[in-house]
């Protein structure tokens, strides 16, 4: 199969084009770096063509509100266009696991537009909808470090690899289209502080943790909503385990 992946020059979309071809896919990676432009819709037409099955795995440039709103409603409407014509028959798109869950977050909410569009296009689509990526906690941590300290919440989450991340959207991919959502998680619930101390622990650098529940990004979010429920699939990498490695 033809297969296009819309951000496969990313961290998981680099992953699933390497996954795709190593199946014997004709995959596809499709970027702005490759003359692909989702929110003008350049490139698009050209880079469906013949195509069998499209995995949007883009990220918005930015996590403000309007901005993110708009990269992914606007790529979303060129993209199905762009499918609708090219006659592709399934849609791939990865999410958030507990998206439709956080009101207040400005970038979920964007990320719940993206997946109406998908639902409403009248493509057939599959949904995968994954936990944090262990390699968002190094990010989060310098967000958050004060001098020596690294303040985080004590917010659940259940964080997977990036790379069974991009194993799950590989498989949806070649896979018939669901018209519905897939939850993947890691296999163990930390709270994130728990994570830090983690990974300072594999990697000092002379900073410590301080749990500071006011603190960063995930401060005050409701335990349970990024930990998947008992319908997700539950991945084998253990981030203690990942970090030795990377």
């Amino acid at each position: 199969m033809k297969i296009v992946v819309v951000g496969g020059t990313g961290l998981i979309g680099s992953q699933v084009v390497a996954l795709l071809r190593g199946s014997g896919h004709d995959a596809v990676a499709a970027s702005p770096s490759t003359g692909v432009d989702t929110l003008t819709g350049e490139g698009l037409a050209q880079a469906f063509k013949g195509a069998d099955v499209v995995v949007d795995v883009t990220n918005s440039p930015s996590f403000e509100t309007e901005a993110a709103l708009d990269f992914f409603t606007r790529s979303g409407r060129n993209m199905t266009a762009a499918e609708k014509e090219a006659g592709v028959r399934h849609h791939v798109a990865l999410s958030i696991v507990g998206v439709d869950q956080v009101p207040d977050y400005g970038y979920y909410l964007a990320k719940v537009a993206q997946e109406e569009g998908v639902r409403g296009g009248g493509v057939p689509y599959s949904i995968v909808r994954a936990t944090q990526f262990f390699e968002f906690i190094a990010p989060v941590m310098g967000m958050s470090t004060q001098g020596a300290e690294v303040h985080m919440a004590s917010t659940l989450l259940r964080p997977i690899a990036s790379a069974e991340v991009a194993a799950a959207v590989a498989d949806a991919a070649q896979g018939e289209p669901s018209n519905g959502v897939r939850n993947i998680a890691g296999p163990e619930v930390h709270r994130l502080d728990r994570l830090g101390e983690i990974t300072l622990a594999a990697k000092p650098d002379g900073r410590s943790v301080v749990t500071d529940d006011v603190a960063g990004l995930f401060a005050g979010w409701p335990d349970g909503v990024l930990v998947g429920d008992d319908t997700a699939y539950i991945a084998s990498t253990r981030y203690e385990d990942w970090l030795r490695q990377n």
